[in-house]
């Protein structure tokens, strides 16, 4: 909920690495697609056959490899995650005072959110904001991806505050929200902007299907991958 690219970062695309790297998921979990973003991000989706029906994961890699995965249920409220560098888990507070709802955005066009969130550090939050559907749309690898405008807002325990605005796309085939143009105040007041929308969808049986090398944006000299939105917005980003 990473700094952003430059101009130079965005034209520069890492070479594919002589044999692919797969990513296998945990025990009990298969892949269902794969997404190469803009901003440095491959990410694999996988659903796990111990969980409640609906639910899904997400495994994010830059390139240093697997830095974040996450969880979200079937109205893609985000459930859990869990942080790599330095290792962090986060999750979703039971008693939501206004549960984020993949149907009701569907259904309405706009769905609002209120609820609170729990670390492992003990520091909680509480996030507000909404989505709302834009009436454009945007069609990548055979689906198609409508747009919505969001904003939201992070404020910590602490008394941190952290805010989200911009625009992301929904599959309603696919029930996942998927990251686009935006901007992000860390808490300095500072709006910084981002992109981390999807490239290629990649199905089962594709060229780069569990892919862990992301392909777009990647600068071999950083040590890091650019302005990842989903460290900043990890359910809002789904």
């Amino acid at each position: 909920m990473k700094p952003l690219f430059s101009a130079l970062a965005l034209a520069l695309t890492l070479p594919l690495a002589a044999e692919a790297r797969t990513w296998t998921p945990p025990q009990g979990c298969e892949i269902f697609l794969t997404v190469q973003s803009q901003g440095c991000r491959v990410s694999n989706h996988y659903i796990c056959s111990a969980d409640p029906a609906g639910d899904q994961w997400r495994a994010d890699f830059d390139q240093e490899g697997l830095y974040f995965r996450s969880r979200i249920n079937a109205e893609t409220e985000w459930v859990e995650s869990f942080e790599m560098n330095p290792p962090q888990r986060q999750w979703l507070d039971a008693g939501r005072a206004d549960p984020a709802s993949f149907s009701e955005l569907l259904a309405t066009g706009l769905d609002t959110f209120e609820f609170t969130l729990s670390r492992d550090s003990g520091i909680g939050s509480r996030v507000t904001g909404f989505d709302r559907l834009t009436g454009n749309s945007i069609t990548v690898d055979g689906f198609l991806l409508e747009e919505t405008e969001y904003e939201a807002l992070e404020e910590h325990e602490s008394g941190e505050v952290r805010g989200n605005r911009g625009h992301e796309y929904i599959s309603r085939e696919l029930r996942l929200f998927f990251s686009g143009a935006g901007q992000m105040d860390l808490g300095d007041g500072e709006w910084l902007p981002y992109s981390g929308a999807p490239l290629d969808i990649l199905k089962p049986g594709e060229k780069g299907f569990g892919a862990t090398q992301p392909l777009y944006d990647c600068d071999p000299l950083m040590t890091e991958a650019p302005g990842n939105p989903a460290i900043i917005r990890a359910r809002y980003d789904g």
